[in-house]
């Protein structure tokens, strides 16, 4: 069997916006250092992504030294955005939470809505210690979250990406094939699995960073969404309804949640401990 190693690390500064990839990422509680603290939201505090806004797709952020990031798109003049001093916060929704955040210089928001079409502000998660539990269904007490859909990491595994490309191959939609992994925005990719393995995981371990599996991941229409173009097409959903069906979920990948913090880098041992 071919080593179990940690093949790729992603950061997602700003939900939604594109990722970029690193050698080497810090782990904190409420997943990678940097990951998701920024989010845009509509005037009525609720969260914007891919979902509505698949443009969000060519928007690029990079991580600057104390938080803040330097945001780029096609044909746009980048826009430094600092993190903002502490202050008042406001109440802002992901999914079913209310979270308090912090506003970004409206300069930001403007930038955004102009690329976007639509109205829209950029908030910045000051606290996440405390500022959003994961599910409790799912978490411990006191382990929270970022900005992310509702886990601190998501995992996926090349071995399983090959065998779904193999599936969409097969297919009515085989020529939108095959598909790269960052249509399903890991935090982290694995190579050296069996295809699908990582279905029975319950504890694994990154390096010198121990991880507890949550949940299998129900993926949405941002899989659907070239990363490159922002185009969309019926791939890879069509072929997870028909393979990849587990109560009313389409899965693909484990979202997963640190046992404890360090660093871990590219090519680290990835050890499957149950």
């Amino acid at each position: 069997m071919p080593k179990t190693v940690l093949s790729s690390v992603h950061l997602y500064p700003v939900k939604s916006v594109a990722g970029c990839a690193l050698s080497e990422a810090a782990v904190e509680p409420w997943g990678l250092a940097g990951d998701r603290r920024w989010m845009l939201v509509e005037p009525d505090g609720r969260f914007v992504t891919q979902r509505e806004q698949r443009r969000l797709a060519l928007v690029s952020a990079t991580p600057l030294p104390g938080g803040g990031i330097e945001v780029a798109a096609p044909g746009r003049e980048p826009l430094t955005v600092e993190v903002p001093e502490p202050g008042a916060t406001t109440v802002v929704e992901v999914w079913r939470d209310k979270v308090e955040a912090v506003p970004a210089d409206p300069a930001a928001g403007a930038w955004f809505s102009d690329w976007l079409g639509t109205e829209v502000g950029l908030v910045h998660l000051d606290e996440p210690a405390r500022r959003r539990p994961v599910d409790p269904a799912y978490g411990r007490p006191g382990e929270t979250v970022s900005f992310a859909d509702g886990y601190p990491l998501l995992v996926t595994t090349t071995a399983s990406l090959n065998a779904l490309n193999s599936l969409i191959a097969q297919g009515d939609h085989a020529d939108e094939g095959p598909l790269p992994m960052n249509r399903f925005r890991p935090s982290v990719v694995v190579d050296g699995t069996a295809p699908w393995a990582e279905d029975g995981w319950t504890r694994l371990r990154i390096g010198e960073v121990a991880f507890r599996v949550a949940k299998p991941c129900g993926r949405c229409v941002i899989t659907t969404t070239d990363q490159r173009t922002a185009e969309r097409g019926k791939e890879p959903l069509r072929t997870l309804a028909r393979h990849r069906r587990f109560d009313d979920k389409l899965v693909f990948g484990q979202n997963v949640i640190p046992e404890g913090t360090g660093t871990i880098r590219v090519g680290d041992s990835v050890e499957i401990e149950s």
